[in-house]
């Protein structure tokens, strides 16, 4: 397979945030080709456990998207 080189130099950081948002829907698209390491099992159940105690919240995807892009913008 030939590698794809990317101007990523050129590119915005919104727009690699939105270029690897791109890459990754489409990874998990066939979930047979993608298997998630046995550590994200531990992983999920803390924090499910951690949500079902109140310790932490549910963000929306768009609205934590708009977070993460404030905080990284201003730092």
């Amino acid at each position: 397979m030939e590698r794809v080189e990317l101007p990523l130099a050129e590119y915005s950081f919104e727009q690699k945030l939105d270029l690897l948002e791109t890459l990754w829907d489409d990874l998990v698209k066939n979930d047979t080709v993608f298997k998630s390491p046995a550590w994200h099992e531990e992983i999920l159940k803390e924090r499910e456990q951690a949500l079902s105690s109140g310790k932490i919240k549910v963000s929306d995807w768009g609205e934590a998207k708009k977070r993460i892009r404030r905080n990284v913008s201003c730092g």
